[in-house]
This record gives C-alpha cells, sequence and structure tokens, in this order.
C-alpha cells in the first residue's frame, strides 16, 4: 500500500504515471483498477491523467451515461484502455451484458472502473485505488495492489 498526498494537477499527474509505469499485463486476464472514493474525489480526473500517460490523444470523459468507453492503445504494453463508470448501474448484470467476462478476461485491457462497489459480486481481484477529499484542493490517492 502506498498514499499520495496531492494538491495540484502536475503531481496527480506525476502519481498517474508512476502507478502506470509499475502496471504490467497478466498472462490470463485482463489487469483490472477499482477507482473508489465520494463523488468529487477525483475519480474521472486521475483516469484522464492515467489515459493520457498512456498515449490516449481523446478527450476522456466519464462514461456514466454509456457506461464504458474503450480506447486503443498503440506503442503500449496494452491494446486497450476501457474505462467503465458504474455509478448507474443498479445489477451487476447490466455490466455482464456489457460484456465484462470477455473483457476481464482478455490479458491486453487494461480496465479502469469507477464505483466498483456497485458490482462488487463480479470484480476480480483488481487494483484499488482509493481517493479522498483532504481539503478542498487537497486529495489523498492510496494504492493498493
Amino acid at each position: 500500500m502506498t498514499k499520495h498526498t496531492t494538491d495540484s494537477l502536475e503531481q496527480t499527474e506525476k502519481i498517474a504515471t508512476d502507478f502506470v509505469s509499475t502496471l504490467s499485463p497478466n498472462q490470463d486476464r485482463a489487469v483490472v483498477v477499482g477507482l473508489y472514493g465520494n463523488l468529487g474525489a477525483g475519480k474521472t480526473t486521475l483516469t484522464q491523467l492515467i489515459a493520457k500517460s498512456l498515449g490516449v490523444v481523446d478527450t476522456v470523459t466519464s462514461p456514466t451515461f454509456v457506461i464504458e468507453k474503450i480506447y486503443e492503445l498503440t506503442n503500449q504494453r496494452f491494446a486497450h484502455l476501457i474505462h467503465i463508470d458504474a455509478y448507474r448501474i443498479e445489477k451487476s448484470s447490466e455490466l455482464l451484458h456489457l460484456g465484462w467476462s470477455e473483457i476481464i478476461s482478455d490479458p491486453n485491457n487494461l480496465i479502469l472502473i469507477e464505483w466498483p462497489e456497485r458490482v462488487e459480486d463480479i470484480m476480480p481481484a483488481h487494483i484499488r485505488l482509493n481517493l479522498s477529499h483532504v481539503s478542498e484542493n487537497s486529495r489523498e490517492i492510496e494504492i493498493i495492489l
């Protein structure tokens, strides 16, 4: 477990870049990262910075209404970054209908899922990022591998 406190976008970007440098594909399944924290804790901002460090040039927004966005990665350890927002999911079966079983079984995928506690019954073993408010401009990011 590692804890970081950040009070600037630049510091958060360094945390995201350092985190990405620690990731490597699994042999038999996707790497899944659960982003935990209250509304406004910085889950989407951290996801945007992780995507940026992976070379995603598209605008990364929270897929609250579409649930899932897939970004193709080039010259990276992973082929796809899959960003899922489970906030609006009422039952895990909704995520299963989006091909959850297939995407978590592909070792070429890096999956970032906001609000993973909403689908905890189908979450595989995953890296946990806990985000919390320290003050109005400061956040704590706890990484549990």
